[in-house]
C-alpha cells in the first residue's frame, strides 16, 4: 500500500511524496527520483520491481511537479535537500537513489551532498552536466528546450515552451512499444503532470545546462549508469563522459534500448545496485570499473 504525504521542508515549501511504508524485508530503502515531466508518483513497473524484492519505495514531486510547491531558480543540488527533508520526515537514515532520465542529475546530486546516507546510485538514461569538453548536443533529435535555457536562461526556456511541440522521432520503435505496453503509465503519468504546467520542466531545464552545484567527484557511493545505445533524447556520451567523472561506477550499455525501452532494466538494475551496495560495504577499496558492464 501507497501512502500520500505532504512535507514541510526547512524554507517553508511544501513536497509532495510517497511511500510504501517500513515492512520492506531487505531493509534497503529506494528514492526514485522521476523524470521530465512527471508527478512524481511511483510508477507501476517500479513499485512491482521493488515490491517483489522487499524494497521500500520513496517518491516525491519536484518543485512544481505534482502538487509541490515551485522553487524558481533551484539547481540540482537542491534536490539533495529536499530529499533530505522527505526521508527525514519518514525517519530513514539511509537509502539508495535512482532516477531516471530528468531523475538522475537528481539522484546524483543526493549522492554528492548526502554522503553519510546515500548507499547507491542508478542513473537510467540521465543526462551529464553540461560541459564544453564535448558536443553536449549532438544526437539530441529536439535539443531545443535545452538549448533555450543554455542561451537564455529561464526567459529563454518560458519563450521556448510556448512554441515547443513533442517530436516523435525522439523516440525509437521499442520506446513507443514501452508506453504502449509495460509502461503505459509512464504515458499516463506524464499527461497527468500537465495540470501543474510547465514550470517543472523548464525549471529542470533551465537546472541542467546551468552550474549544477556540485562535482562528480563528489559521488563516493557506487554507481551504476545504465544507457541506451540508441536513445535519440539522451545520448550514450553522456553516460560515458560521466563515468570518465564519477570515482566508482559502471556504464551498463545496452545497444538496442533507446530512451524509454531502457527502463525494462529497472529490476536487474536493482540486483545489480544490491551487490554494488554489498561490495562496497566490504571494502575499503572502490570496485573495478569496467568500460561496460552488460
Amino acid at each position: 500500500m501507497t501512502t500520500e504525504l505532504d512535507v514541510s521542508t526547512p524554507d517553508g515549501r511544501i513536497l509532495h511524496a510517497y511511500d510504501t511504508g517500513p515492512d520492506a524485508a531487505s531493509g534497503l530503502t529506494l528514492v526514485w527520483h522521476h523524470g521530465s515531466p512527471q508527478t512524481g508518483a511511483p510508477l507501476e513497473p517500479v513499485l512491482a520491481a521493488t515490491l517483489e524484492r522487499g524494497i521500500r519505495l520513496v517518491s516525491y514531486g519536484r518543485p512544481s511537479y505534482g502538487g509541490s510547491t515551485p522553487n524558481p531558480g533551484r539547481d540540482v543540488a537542491s534536490a539533495a535537500g529536499d530529499v533530505a527533508a522527505v526521508t527525514d520526515a519518514l525517519g530513514i537514515d539511509s537509502f539508495a537513489v535512482m532516477g531516471a532520465s530528468g531523475g538522475g542529475p537528481h539522484a546524483l546530486a543526493c549522492a554528492a551532498l548526502l554522503t553519510d546516507r546515500v548507499r547507491g546510485v542508478v542513473t537510467i538514461a540521465g543526462i551529464a552536466p553540461y560541459t564544453e569538453r564535448f558536443d553536449w548536443f549532438a544526437g539530441m533529435v529536439a535539443p531545443g528546450g535545452l538549448r533555450s535555457a543554455l542561451d537564455g536562461g529561464r526567459d529563454g526556456r518560458v519563450a521556448f515552451a510556448a512554441i515547443d511541440e513533442f517530436d516523435p522521432e525522439q523516440f525509437i520503435a521499442a520506446d513507443f512499444a514501452a508506453l504502449d505496453g509495460e509502461w503505459s503509465s509512464l504515458g499516463a503519468d506524464v499527461g497527468r503532470s500537465a495540470q501543474w504546467g510547465d514550470d517543472g520542466l523548464i525549471d529542470d531545464d533551465v537546472a541542467f545546462a546551468s552550474p549544477w552545484g556540485f562535482d562528480l567527484e563528489q559521488v563516493s557511493a557506487p554507481v551504476l549508469l545504465v544507457q541506451g545505445d540508441l536513445d535519440r533524447v539522451v545520448p550514450r556520451l553522456h553516460g560515458a563522459w560521466m563515468l570518465s567523472r564519477l570515482p566508482n561506477a559502471q556504464l551498463w550499455a545496452r545497444p538496442d534500448d533507446g530512451h524509454v525501452s531502457v527502463l525494462s532494466v529497472i529490476p536487474d538494475a536493482l540486483d545489480r545496485l544490491a551487490v554494488l551496495i554489498d561490495a562496497d560495504r566490504t571494502t575499503d577499496r572502490p570496485a573495478d570499473r569496467p568500460a561496460d558492464a552488460g
